[in-house]
C-alpha cells in the first residue's frame, strides 16, 4: 500500500530550492503527496508543485543567469527598501495559466499575514498566483500586497512553518522542512563538477570559488551593460549607470542585513511551531547553505536538498532520527 504524505515547506528565501530536491527524493520512494502547505518560498514552490508545474519551474529557475535576475529585480523598482515585484510575479501567473487553488488536483495552503490585524491567513481559494506573492511579501523587502481593502506580508512574520495547516489531510506522516536549521553544510560535490557530469554547461563566470561578494560586485558592471544594450543610455552615460548600479548594491547589502534579522525571528517561531505541532519528520536544511537572494544556485541547492532528503528518510525509514532528519511524530 503506497504511503501518503502531508508535506510543509517552510521559508527561506532562495533556500527553498532545496525543497524540489526534498519533494524529488520523496516521490523517488514511492510515497504519495495528498496535501501541501507553504510559506513564502515554500508557497511559491507547493503551488507549482501542485499546479503540476514544478518541472517547469525549475527549467526557468535553472537556466536564470546574472542579467535574468537583474532583469526580474529591476533596480528602478527599488525604492525606500521595497521591491514590487511586478515582473517575476507576472511571470508566474503566466506559467501557471491563472490557475485557482480550489482547482489544484493537490490541496494547497499559502500561508500569509494580515498585516493591520497581526493575523495569521490561510489562502485555501483563489488565484494561485495571488496567494504565492502575499505569502512571499517579506518585509522591508518587498511591497505588501492589497486585497479587499486588507495588506498581507510574508507568512513567516507569524508562522514560517505552516505544520498545522497539513493537519487535516490525515496522511500516513507528515514531513516539514525548515529551511533555517542550525545544522553543518553536508560535503557534497561542487556544483560545478555536478554541472560536468551532468554535461551541463555553468553560467558565464560561475564556478565554485563563487560567493556572494562575487555576485553582487558583478551587478555593477552588469547592470550597466545591460542599460546600455538596451539603447536605454548613450556610452557618455555609462559612468553615470555605474553609479547608480553600486548604489542600488549598497541598498542590496541593506536590504540582506534586514532580512537576516527577519531570519533570525523565523527561526525562533519556527521551533514554537515544531513544538506545538510536531510533525512525524523534520528535514532541516542547513541556515548557512545560501542567502535569500542567490537564485542562480538553483541546482547546487536544489541538489542539496535531495542528498539531506536521502539521509533524513533513510533514517526516518529504519526507525530513527539522524542530523538532517528529527523523527517527532
Amino acid at each position: 500500500m503506497v504511503e501518503t504524505v502531508a508535506l510543509v515547506l517552510g521559508s527561506g528565501g532562495a533556500r527553498g530550492l532545496a525543497h524540489i530536491g526534498v519533494i524529488k527524493e520523496i516521490e523517488a520512494r514511492g510515497y504519495k503527496i495528498i496535501s501541501v502547505s507553504g510559506c513564502s518560498m515554500g508557497a511559491v514552490i507547493g503551488g507549482f508543485y501542485c499546479a503540476n508545474k514544478l518541472d517547469l519551474f525549475y527549467d526557468w529557475a535553472k537556466s536564470l543567469s546574472y542579467i535574468d535576475l537583474l532583469r526580474l529585480v529591476d533596480f528602478s523598482f527599488i525604492s525606500n527598501g521595497a521591491i514590487r515585484g511586478d515582473k517575476v510575479f507576472a511571470l508566474f501567473a503566466h506559467m501557471l495559466e491563472d490557475v485557482k487553488i480550489e482547482d489544484l488536483d493537490i490541496p494547497f495552503t499559502a500561508v500569509t499575514t494580515d498585516l493591520a490585524n497581526s493575523k495569521e491567513v490561510w489562502f485555501q481559494r483563489g488565484p494561485l498566483e495571488q496567494a504565492m506573492r502575499a505569502s512571499a511579501a517579506i518585509p522591508g523587502l518587498f511591497q505588501p500586497v492589497e486585497l479587499d481593502g486588507r495588506l498581507f506580508v510574508d507568512g513567516g512574520v507569524l508562522n514560517p512553518l505552516p505544520i498545522a495547516a497539513s493537519v487535516s489531510a490525515h496522511a500516513d506522516h507528515i514531513i516539514a522542512i525548515d529551511l533555517n536549521a542550525d545544522v553543518p553544510m553536508p560535503i557534497v560535490e561542487p556544483i560545478s563538477k555536478l554541472a560536468k557530469e551532468h554535461g551541463e554547461v555553468l553560467p558565464p563566470g560561475m564556478d565554485e570559488n563563487d560567493d556572494k561578494n562575487d555576485w553582487l560586485n558583478s551587478i555593477v558592471n552588469k547592470a550597466s551593460q545591460w542599460f546600455t544594450s538596451e539603447g536605454e543610455l548613450s556610452s557618455e552615460d555609462v559612468e553615470a549607470v555605474k553609479e547608480k548600479a553600486k548604489a542600488n548594491v549598497s541598498n542590496l547589502g541593506k536590504l540582506e542585513i534586514l532580512y537576516q534579522m527577519f531570519e533570525v525571528m523565523q527561526s525562533a517561531l519556527s521551533q514554537y511551531k515544531i513544538a506545538g505541532y510536531p510533525p512525524d519528520l523534520l528535514v532541516r536544511i542547513p541556515k548557512s547553505s545560501g542567502e535569500m537572494y542567490e537564485f542562480h544556485r538553483t541546482e547546487e541547492l536544489v541538489e542539496l536538498g535531495r542528498n539531506i532528503a536521502k539521509e533524513a528518510l533513510d533514517a526516518f525509514e529504519q526507525g530513527h532520527s539522524s542530523l538532517y532528519g528529527q523523527r517527532l511524530g
